[in-house]
């Protein structure tokens, strides 16, 4: 092993040109709070490790800090070189931390005494949470599909996808359909940062890909507990929209679909959170529904209410087509948007 190289930094722009393995080496709650989405975590310290670390600069100094790192990574080099090894698979590895300082530079080392030859994160994960709240202040070629609850907008936005539509699933990234209902049957929610990150990468790939038009959900500012971002908000407020419009029998089936497996109790706990909303009657009626497991008319019993928050949001809406794509299925309706040029492929 020669061990001699010296890891080279990059911007995230040149780093975003390379093909490696992107590995961050903060430790498992920096990470989970939000990462580059396409990285693996190898942590130089885990989350106390680290957190005695810092204790140790405040009250101690750099010096004593920079030994105390020493004594927890010293026993561990051996499994650390190995998992990076496995990670970089032969190929010369993206290694980021925070600020691009003392961690990144050490596994870069590691890295250069197994013969890979690493690229380090200029800035670290900080530079790139730059790049990221700056895609959200480009312009982008936005439109949006709108319809009411129950309509399948996120089904028909994926079998558009299939088709060479651009689209980014604000919902699907967010693990969450909006709704008091939304989160059910669904992984836990990212935090809003790592929503974020993901949204500026779909964003980024529709750019590479030099899409004419990038279809999203008309959606609230708040996706369960992800926020979309402010600047790409305001652009989705002034964007045209698409209205599918369905039947009220297809609209209850399709909701009938997605949330009748939940479960008696985690639809009655949704229910109850938008009591006040929904009003005693409507409540009473949805409840005593879903007890029956009678999902039709429980679906019914919130739909006017759904309906009318959704209407409400529409009347603001500066462009507006609207389109009846009753009794097709979410490929037929694809291909008929299609056909119809409501929609501009992005090949």
């Amino acid at each position: 092993m020669s061990g001699m190289g010296i890891a080279r930094s990059v911007t995230v722009e040149e780093l975003r040109e390379q093909s490696g393995p992107l590995i961050d080496v903060r430790s498992p709650s920096e990470f989970v709070r939000g990462h580059w989405p396409e990285a693996r975590n190898l942590p130089l310290f885990e989350d106390d490790e680290r957190a005695a670390v810092g204790t140790a600069y405040k009250q101690e100094g750099r010096r004593r800090a920079v030994q105390l790192g020493l004594e927890i990574t010293g026993p561990k080099l051996a499994d650390l070189a190995a998992r990076l090894d496995s990670l970089a698979g032969g190929v010369p590895p993206r290694i980021y931390c925070w600020r691009g300082g003392m961690r990144s530079a050490s596994i870069a080392w590691l890295a250069e005494q197994i013969d890979l030859k690493p690229l380090l994160l200029k800035g670290g994960y900080k530079q790139y949470r730059h790049w990221v709240l700056e895609q959200f202040s480009r312009p982008w070629p936005l439109r949006l599909l709108g319809g009411r609850t129950g309509t399948g907008k996120t089904d028909l936005l994926l079998a558009l996808e299939q088709r060479g539509v651009a689209m980014v699933d604000l919902e699907g990234l967010a693990h969450h359909r909006g709704s008091s209902f939304g989160g059910l049957g669904l992984p836990q929610q990212p935090s809003t940062e790592h929503y974020e990150n993901k949204l500026a990468e779909c964003l980024d790939r529709h750019r590479r890909s030099q899409a004419r038009s990038i279809w999203l959900e008309a959606e609230s500012v708040q996706v369960g507990r992800c926020r979309i971002p402010a600047g790409l908000f305001q652009q989705m407020q002034q964007a045209p929209v698409l209205e599918i419009q369905r039947t009220l029998e297809e609209r209850v089936n399709q909701l009938v679909g997605v949330y009748g497996s939940q479960g008696k109790e985690a639809l009655s706990e949704a229910t109850q959170r938008i009591s006040r909303r929904l009003g005693p009657q409507r409540t009473a009626m949805a409840l005593k529904a879903i007890a029956a497991e009678d999902w039709g008319t429980a679906c019914r019993a919130t739909l006017d209410y759904y309906d009318r928050c959704y209407d409400h949001e529409l009347e603001r809406t500066p462009q507006r087509q609207s389109i009846d794509i009753s009794g097709l299925s979410p490929s037929a309706a694809a291909d008929h948007l299609i056909q119809l040029s409501c929609m501009e492929r992005s090949d």
